[in-house]
């Protein structure tokens, strides 16, 4: 664990925190590499049930540290510098294709990368003041962190267009209305329904929700024949799991059922 990104893990849900809150949580090569490697934790670490992934502060994140930028780097080349960008964006690939369900706890803002890896999750909590905008275009850049595929994918290519080259700032209830966030709460709610919400789905059917994530990301790409074949597969799969016996007698009986991921 490091300083600059933390981890926890309670009762199979993985609190991942962005920790630069005197920076709004803008994203620094060393927070990058570390939020890659939280990532793939939480994708290979079988305790880890579900991820709620967090700013310190009262900031979600609001992308790259342009203040960073402007003060100059060390030269490096084109190459070296995509090679760089690439390593870090893969924080967003493994949050959108892990087998577990991710719920961003969208406070302060979310803004640039920071919106990007927020659109990467699964379902999005938001404080009610919360901004939420690409802003991209307004420091020069086309965007990155897969910003344009998961708003393209979620809102149609129109709408996405709009959003990255007007880059209008959106407030949390803008953002629901539009489909981009999942529920909006008072801002002093937020962390408690977040943390709800993510400790819910890491007490429910484990193994039926990576398949879902992954019949869902079948449909982004596949044809309908192939979203058919792994549909059939995994239904059939889900059903020899023991959270299905489980809930199939809940029903039966009429209670609640108690799911262990197995």
């Amino acid at each position: 664990m490091t300083d600059i990104v933390q981890q926890s893990l309670d009762r199979g849900l993985l609190t991942i925190t962005m920790n630069r809150p005197d920076r709004r949580n803008a994203l620094s090569p060393e927070m990058t590499v570390a939020l890659v490697e939280a990532a793939r934790r939480a994708a290979e670490d079988h305790d880890v049930r579900a991820v709620l992934l967090r700013g310190a502060g009262g900031t979600f994140c609001v992308g790259g540290d342009v203040k960073s930028m402007a003060a100059g780097r060390a030269p490096l080349s084109f190459e070296a510098k995509r090679t760089n960008l690439r390593r870090g964006m893969e924080v967003s690939r493994i949050l959108h294709e892990m087998q577990k369900p991710v719920v961003a706890q969208i406070d302060g803002a979310a803004a640039g990368a920071g919106l990007s890896i927020a659109l990467s999750c699964d379902l999005r909590v938001a404080g009610k003041s919360a901004k939420i905008t690409t802003a991209f275009a307004k420091v020069g850049f086309s965007g990155d962190y897969g910003g344009t595929y998961f708003l393209t994918q979620m809102l149609g290519s129109a709408k996405a267009r709009e959003l990255y080259l007007l880059s209008p700032v959106l407030t949390a209830d803008e953002a629901l209305a539009l489909g981009m966030v999942t529920k909006v709460v008072p801002d002093a709610d937020v962390a408690q329904a977040a943390t709800d919400l993510a400790l819910s789905l890491a007490q429910g059917p484990s193994i039926t929700y990576g398949y879902i994530k992954r019949n869902i990301n079948n449909a982004e790409q596949m044809s309908l024949e192939a979203c058919f074949d792994g549909e059939s597969l995994h239904h059939t799969r889900c059903s020899e799991t023991e959270d299905h016996k489980e809930a199939a007698k809940a029903f039966v009986e009429k209670r609640a059922a108690v799911f262990q991921g197995r």
